[in-house]
This record gives C-alpha cells, sequence and structure tokens, in this order.
C-alpha cells in the first residue's frame, strides 16, 4: 500500500505542474486569439462606420444639397427602391440578418439558434448599410455587435477550436463590435459580461478586454482618438438639486418601458402585413416623406445629440423632434430591417434630457440651463431603462462623450430608470425581442410540420 501511495503521490507531483502550464498557456492564447479577433472585428466594423458616414453624407446631399440638380430627387427615389428590394432579398435569404442582431447574438449562447456565420456576416454588413444608409432611424452599434460576433465565429472555425472556446471568440468579437462602432473599449468589455455572457469568466474578461482593446485602436486610427459626442459643457447641478436628476430618471424609466410596450405592437401591426414586402414599401415611403416633411429626423440622430448639448435647439423643436423621433425610431425598427436602436434611444434620451433641464430649470428659478449635462444624464437613464443594463450605460455614456468625472450622476438616473422600468412591469428589449423571435421561429416549425402533414395527403 505504501508503494502505491508513494507513486501515486509522484504521479500527482508531476501531473499538477503540467496542469497549469497548460492552463497558462491556455490563458495567453486565448489572450492573443482575441486580440487577433478584434484586429479582424476593427477592420470589418471601422469599414462599416467609414461606408456609413459616406452614405450620410449622400443623403443629406440628395436631401437638402445646395448644388442638387433636378435628377437627383428621382435618382434619390430609384436608390431607395433599389435598395428596399435587395433588402428585402436578403431578409429571406436570412431571416437572422433581421433588426439589431443582439438577440441573434443571445440566442446563439443560449444554444436556441445556430447562424451561418459568413452569411450573416456578408448580408448583415450590405442590409445594415443600406437600411441604415437610406435615412431609416436605425443605429450601427447592433449590427456591429453582430458582426464581430461573427467575425469572432469565423475565425474559431477557420481555427478548428472547440465550442467552449468559440464562445469566447464569439464574445470577445461582439465586445470589439461594440467598442469600434463608439470607441467604448470597457463598455464592449461590460456589455459582453452584463448582457450577453452573463457569468463573471477571468478568461472571458481577458479575451474581450483584449479584442475591444485592439478593436478601439483600429478604429482610432481611422476616425481619431476624439470622443464620439462632442459636448462642451459638462457640470452639473449642486448636490442639494440632484432630486432633478431623481426626476428625470423616473421620467425615463417610464419612457423606456413606453419605448419598448411601442416597439412590440408596432411589431405586432407589421407582422399582419401580407406579402411581406409591403413592409419595404412603408419603409420607402416613410422616409420620402421624412425627407419632405422633417428631414431632421432622418437617420440614426447622432448630429441631435451634439445640437442639443450645444444649446442649439430651443424647447419647442426639442419636443418636437422627441415626439417624431419616438415615432420614426419605433416604426423604423419594426419593419425588420438590418439596424440598432442602441443610437436611436441615446439621441431620444439626449432630446428627453435637454427638453427636461430647458422647462423644469426656469420653472424652478435655475439660471444655468447645464443642457450638456443632462443630455449625457438623459442618454444613459434612457439606455438603462430600455436595455436594462445600467453598467453598461454608465460606462458607455462616459467613454462616448469623454465625461469621465459624471460617473455619480449617470450612476443614478441608470439606478433609478432600472428601478422605475421594473417597478412598472417593462421587459428589457433584448429579451423581448428574442423571445418574439424564438416564437415565429417556432411558429414556422409548425407551420411547415402542417404544410407537409397536407402535401402527403
Amino acid at each position: 500500500m505504501s508503494y502505491r501511495s508513494n507513486k501515486l503521490k509522484k504521479l500527482n507531483a508531476n501531473i499538477m505542474p503540467r496542469a497549469l502550464s497548460a492552463l497558462g498557456t491556455l490563458k495567453y492564447r486565448i489572450i492573443l486569439e482575441g486580440a487577433a479577433v478584434g484586429a479582424l472585428v476593427g477592420v470589418v466594423v471601422s469599414s462599416f462606420r467609414f461606408a456609413l458616414s459616406e452614405m450620410d453624407y449622400l443623403r443629406n446631399w440628395f436631401v437638402s444639397g445646395e448644388d442638387r440638380p433636378q435628377w437627383a430627387i428621382p435618382l434619390g427615389i430609384g436608390i431607395l427602391v433599389i435598395f428596399a428590394v435587395l433588402v428585402s432579398l436578403f431578409l429571406k435569404w436570412e431571416p437572422l440578418i433581421s433588426g439589431s442582431g443582439i438577440p441573434q447574438v443571445e440566442g446563439e449562447f443560449e444554444g436556441k439558434i445556430k447562424p451561418v456565420w459568413w452569411r450573416v456576416l456578408l448580408l448583415k454588413f450590405l442590409g445594415g448599410l443600406m437600411a441604415i444608409g437610406s435615412g431609416l432611424a436605425l443605429g450601427r452599434e447592433g449590427p456591429s455587435i453582430q458582426l464581430g460576433a461573427m467575425t469572432g465565429k469565423g475565425f474559431s472555425r477557420l481555427r478548428g477550436r472547440l465550442t467552449s472556446e468559440e464562445r469566447m471568440l464569439v464574445a470577445a468579437g461582439a465586445g470589439a463590435g461594440l467598442a469600434a462602432a463608439f470607441g467604448a473599449p470597457l463598455a464592449g468589455l461590460v456589455f459582453v459580461l452584463e448582457e450577453i455572457y452573463r457569468v463573471f469568466d477571468s478568461k472571458v474578461l481577458l479575451s474581450t478586454l483584449a479584442a475591444t482593446i485592439v478593436a478601439d485602436f483600429i478604429s482610432s486610427f481611422i476616425f481619431g482618438l476624439r470622443p464620439v459626442i462632442t459636448i462642451f459643457s459638462f457640470s452639473g447641478p449642486r448636490l442639494a438639486d440632484y432630486w432633478m436628476i431623481i426626476l428625470l430618471g423616473v421620467l425615463l424609466g417610464a419612457l423606456g418601458v413606453l419605448y419598448n410596450g411601442a416597439i412590440a405592437l408596432a411589431q405586432d401591426l407589421m407582422d399582419k402585413l401580407h406579402p411581406a414586402w409591403l413592409k419595404a414599401v412603408l419603409a420607402v415611403l416613410a422616409v420620402i416623406l421624412m425627407a419632405y416633411v422633417f428631414s431632421p429626423a432622418l437617420g440614426s440622430g447622432h448630429g441631435l445629440i451634439e445640437e442639443t448639448g450645444w444649446g442649439r435647439i430651443d424647447a419647442r423643436m426639442l419636443g418636437i423632434l422627441l415626439l417624431v423621433k419616438f415615432v420614426f425610431c419605433v416604426f423604423s425598427f419594426s419593419t425588420g430591417a438590418p439596424g440598432g436602436i442602441f443610437l436611436p434611444l441615446l439621441v431620444m434620451g439626449a432630446l428627453t434630457g435637454g427638453l427636461f433641464t430647458s422647462v423644469a430649470s426656469p420653472a424652478f428659478g435655475m439660471e444655468d440651463l447645464n443642457i450638456g449635462f443632462y443630455v449625457i444624464v438623459g442618454m444613459a437613464g434612457m439606455f438603462s431603462s430600455v436595455v436594462r443594463a445600467p453598467l453598461t450605460g454608465v460606462i458607455l455614456i462616459s467613454e462616448m462623450t469623454g465625461a469621465l468625472s459624471n460617473l455619480l450622476p449617470l450612476s443614478l438616473v441608470a439606478l433609478i430608470s432600472y428601478i422605475v422600468a421594473e417597478g412598472l412591469g417593462g421587459r428589457p428589449v433584448y429579451e423581448q425581442l428574442l423571445d418574439r423571435m424564438m416564437s415565429k421561429k417556432a411558429a414556422n416549425k409548425v407551420f411547415c410540420a402542417a404544410e407537409k402533414v397536407q402535401k402527403t395527403h
């Protein structure tokens, strides 16, 4: 017995160092592979972001360019129709490219869907360019996250990695997509841990951090180091006036629940349209109507955040913009076109914050409106109430604006809006969208099964 015991001890003594060495090697390999995924995602998402900025420029020229010739109007309408036809075909070939793409990434992590990475990557890139570039109120962040996740999956498949490692690389790619889209590497990391992976794992943390840093470096090399959103005034109220932040948080919590409910209702109505291409027809008509009636509401609305933060929009126009943007964002997303809701909801948060201080500050005898501050706070509160990821919201807004000194008010408004949204019974938007996608998938399976039975009889 003693001989056998001594032999086992020697064997364990040899195995343990080897196992620890293997774990250390795996950790370094995961970091290097995360960095490699981040480099690929940085190129893909930066290309997507650059192409969108060029399409925004062209759209603005078609709508209100001073040197625009008469033939540009019918040409622009023709391009819209072509884009609508192509996007409809893309959605038919690959339904998983619809919407923001974040529910699809979450669904893959839960084992509910198995996308073909190269098909989603290609069609999401092209479809997102056409849908967002056409003027629908959609954002680049959701597509960027899905593009990043599929890039990570493709890297894993080509390298022949195991399922557990593939999940880490998909997560790293998703975080890198957000980092490259908004210049927010820490937000990309936190988003993965808080919204996608939902389990703290040191290997996931290291691989995702490596990916987000490299992706942000590449996007910064292309677009520069300035924050994505530039607002001059970051000064907040006195601590004695923080009740205004709490009040704004309550309003944003209720608005977020209303927004999520409106999206669900609009999607229900859109699903009743047959044939499906009627959605594309309505989208084209809506863009044309908005271009002639209220062109500032076109697109994701990135410029509106800065205009509001600099105090260049009066209270009356802020109210009109908030109402029109709310309706147009809900409509745009309900069409199922490839595009996200991050940036549009941040725009609504910014407009709400600007409108709130423009009305409340004079009403309560405050001379300094602090519009820039409340725009920033409004974005964090709206994100928290809609997405229900307060930590991601706080860090994302801080990195996007460069306002790292306002963590206390940002955290406060995010917490208040989160509590209000939960208290009102609202569901997180991506959870709501994932359940909807899975219920439609199950319904399609039942329909196809019933159709096969009818054919056999």
